[in-house]
């Protein structure tokens, strides 16, 4: 699975090459300001991305942008961001299409190397990964979504953090039947029929995060 990482903290940098390789990822490109990165996705079409939002030469959003900017141009390029703090906003906007394969860590959560990995494949597959402190602040920020239950709110939680029908089982100690059933709840009260085409998942985490 080939690799581009953006990251300016060589350490870190160099440390994530490391882990991913370690874990038979192949690292095409790393580069360490946001100039760099545009050219490197549109070049490489990676299979996954790893971008810090904070980036040289303003270390603003440089990131972000770059990152918002290919999946414009190459539509559902996969794309994990790391970020030091949660920034909501950038979590929103980077569901602004139903694509998928988008994820939002704190870089506090790379130390849980299985989680880290977890996480990258997820996001390589068209799913979402978002920190479970990412979506605790969006949830603490923002009224729930009309129509749903407390359970269904939580298990729409539980999806926007990429967690399967048998992990949210897990987690809230019921059955994956149940789970299923929840589901189809969330997607009917949301008005999501099934489509062959659309990612219902992905769509239902958009609208958490928009609501």
């Amino acid at each position: 699975m080939r690799v581009v990482i953006a990251e300016d903290l060589t350490l870190l940098r160099d440390g994530l090459t490391r882990l991913l390789e370690a874990f038979d990822f192949e690292v095409v490109e790393a580069v360490d300001n946001g100039p760099a990165l545009l050219p490197a996705l549109l070049g490489h079409c990676p299979d996954v991305s790893i971008v810090d939002v904070r980036l040289p030469p303003t270390n603003t959003d440089e990131g972000l942008k770059a990152a918002i900017a290919a999946r414009e141009a190459i539509p559902g390029l996969p794309v994990l961001v790391l970020s030091q703090h949660v920034e909501p906003l950038y979590a929103r906007e980077l569901l602004t299409d139903s694509n998928g394969g988008v994820g939002y860590l704190l870089k506090e959560r790379v130390s849980d190397v299985d989680q880290f990995v977890q996480a990258v494949h997820q996001v390589a597959a068209g799913g979402t990964a978002f920190d479970p402190e990412v979506v605790a602040q969006l949830l603490a920020r923002r009224k729930p979504l009309a129509g749903l239950t407390p359970r269904e709110l939580d298990v729409l939680r539980h999806i926007a953090e990429g967690r399967s029908n048998a992990a949210i089982a897990t987690r809230l100690y019921i059955t994956e039947k149940v789970v299923s059933k929840y589901i189809n709840n969330i997607f009917a009260k949301l008005g999501m029929p099934p489509s062959e085409d659309d990612n219902r998942r992905v769509l239902a985490v958009r609208m958490f995060l928009d609501a």
